[in-house]
């Protein structure tokens, strides 16, 4: 209260000091009675962010104007940002050259059946770790962090020898399976998300349940995944985001009869008959294929963008819940 006070008689003499100074009274306005008050350092504020804003929008824009570009306007040195006119071919050769319809099924179909696997697999496996005391629990918690510290590329061949004899390659089961027995993509960072989630829960909603008789699987379906909703939308979204845009994995594994959209966009040229005979390289670019890339990579990045414009609100809210932001 007493600083309170004192800032208010600090205010009031400060504004009669300045009461009919008029160099004064800018000066207050543009420096601020504090450094960080004033419009300039509103001013340098704004202009740093614009400069971050701009690096990271700077890729998806090239993107947004190099896709709408014609061979003339990629080969004229003179048009940088917006093309002359606006041509669509490059997206119907984009279409044809990821195939589309079918590289987008095989995508999905792994995606959310993995994502939302990993969601239940994960929310139970992280709910047994923070709130059941059983010797090696910590031992248990340390090699599943271990998995995620462990980079794939180590792994992969045993992997790959194993579903070859299981007969799962070229199919979605060597995403699914290992996503639901808990060895899907990140999911030790999924497990350690809801694992910290669970522990900050009181003890008391716990000892409340088993009061009026719930059992351990009835207090974590019917208690403790509902509170976990925020948890289970960011795990959901990063999960959906990993294996949509994985590209090491599903060219291991997806070889052939499954292609996703990552393996089509790099064979796109080659699905395109006679586009290889067109081409025209410019330090180390083709012009001739080049908007025919960006919109393939438009089409690609669009569905993730579009599901987390429409749930950005919760996600953020998710990640201030989850334990993430500590």
């Amino acid at each position: 209260m007493k600083t309170a006070r004192r800032y208010q008689e600090l205010t009031m003499k400060l504004r009669s000091w300045t009461k009919g100074k008029p160099g004064q009274k800018v000066k207050l306005v543009v420096i601020g009675q504090h450094v960080s008050d004033g419009w300039l350092a509103k001013l340098v504020t704004l202009f740093l962010l614009s400069i971050l804003a701009y690096l990271y929008l700077q890729p998806m824009l090239y993107i947004i104007t190099t896709m709408f570009k014609s061979v003339s306007d990629l080969i004229d040195p003179t048009v940088k940002w917006i093309p002359r006119t606006l041509y669509l071919d490059n997206f119907k050769q984009a279409w044809e050259g990821l195939r589309y319809p079918t590289t987008f099924v095989n995508t999905f179909v792994i995606t959310i059946g993995c994502s939302l696997i990993q969601v239940f697999v994960c929310a139970f496996t992280g709910y047994g770790l923070a709130k059941f005391p059983f010797p090696g629990r910590g031992l248990i918690t340390f090699l599943v962090l271990l998995t995620f510290l462990i980079p794939p590329q180590i792994i992969v061949i045993p992997l790959y020898m194993i579903y070859s004899k299981l007969g799962w390659l070229d199919s979605p089961l060597v995403f699914l399976v290992p996503a639901l027995f808990g060895q899907g993509m990140k999911s030790a960072l999924f497990i350690f998300i809801f694992r910290q989630f669970f522990k900050a829960q009181p003890a008391s909603l716990e000892e409340a349940a088993r009061l009026d008789g719930a059992s351990s699987f009835r207090m974590f379906f019917r208690i403790m995944l509902p509170l976990a909703s925020s948890a289970c939308l960011v795990v959901f979204l990063f999960s959906f985001i990993w294996y949509w845009n994985m590209n090491y994995e599903a060219a291991m594994f997806l070889p052939k009869q499954y292609p996703t959209l990552a393996i089509s966009l790099e064979r796109m040229q080659d699905n395109l008959a006679g586009m290889s005979a067109q081409f025209v390289t410019v330090k180390g670019v083709d012009p001739v294929t080049e908007g025919m890339k960006m919109a393939g990579a438009f089409l690609i990045i669009f569905p993730p963008v579009l599901l987390y414009m429409i749930a950005q609100r919760w996600f953020v809210r998710g990640i201030e819940r989850s334990g993430l932001v500590e």
